[in-house]
């Protein structure tokens, strides 16, 4: 374990008593994650492979995809994994540790986001703040809380610096926009890979939320705007 490094173990232990886990370190500096695997990769992880529609990164300079190289592990051990199917998740970070009995899918949705948003992949780095106070099995509600708290705080640091005058969420709905085409790109590469959903549905879900996210842009933060409202004077 890389010293001063930020990290987060996931257990996973399914119904039939087989468990895995995942360790997952971030660079202090960068909060970029440390990869897990070395090469060899498979062919499904090289850059120019069903290439996301937005990635600002070329196949001359950049092989492999920096997210697909992250979740390889990942895939491999769960492409023959039912979605639905029961576990037991227990995600230990430098902080806390969290739990949870649920499906493979919830559990394996935390996993991708953390790595979705720590892989260097420069769509999802906006989100990188964010991965560093990661919440195991987060609502849409709390993500939506967190997503919005913290773009906000950054824009008071752009103020800080001079580069913003004004406060508001057309940059942080462009950016949930590009994070489900990348979404869309990840789900395209595992597609055929596994004979299950677990993996897939996994996806699925990310991309569901950011697609909530940019919607709620749109629509004021509707689902959090009630709290935030003063109750009458007693």
């Amino acid at each position: 374990m890389t010293e001063n490094a930020y990290w987060f173990n996931y257990d996973i232990e399914l119904e039939d008593g087989k468990s895995t886990r995942f360790h997952i370190e971030l660079d202090p500096a960068t909060l970029t994650m440390i990869p897990a695997s070395p090469e060899p990769y498979p062919p499904w992880t090289q850059l120019s492979y069903q290439q996301c529609k937005c990635c600002p990164l070329s196949p001359r300079t950049h092989l492999y995809c920096p997210i697909a190289v992250n979740i390889t592990e990942l895939v491999d051990r769960f492409k023959d994994i039912v979605s639905h199917k029961n576990c037991m998740v227990v995600c230990e970070t430098v902080d806390r540790t969290y739990s949870k009995r649920t499906s493979a899918m919830e559990g394996l949705t935390s996993v991708f986001g953390i790595v979705m948003a720590t892989s260097n992949c420069p769509v999802m780095n906006f989100l990188k703040p964010m991965a560093r106070f990661h919440l195991p099995f987060a609502s849409v509600e709390e993500t939506t809380a967190r997503s919005t708290s913290l773009f906000l705080l950054s824009q008071y640091f752009e103020y800080k610096k001079g580069r913003v005058n004004s406060f508001d969420f057309d940059k942080l709905e462009k950016s949930y926009a590009r994070v489900q085409l990348v979404n869309e790109g990840l789900l395209a590469r595992i597609r055929s890979l596994g004979n299950r959903d677990a993996d897939k549905n996994a996806i699925i879900t990310l991309h569901s939320i950011s697609q909530f996210l940019s919607m709620e842009m749109d629509f004021s933060l509707t689902t959090i705007a009630h709290l935030f409202e003063r109750g009458s004077d007693a």
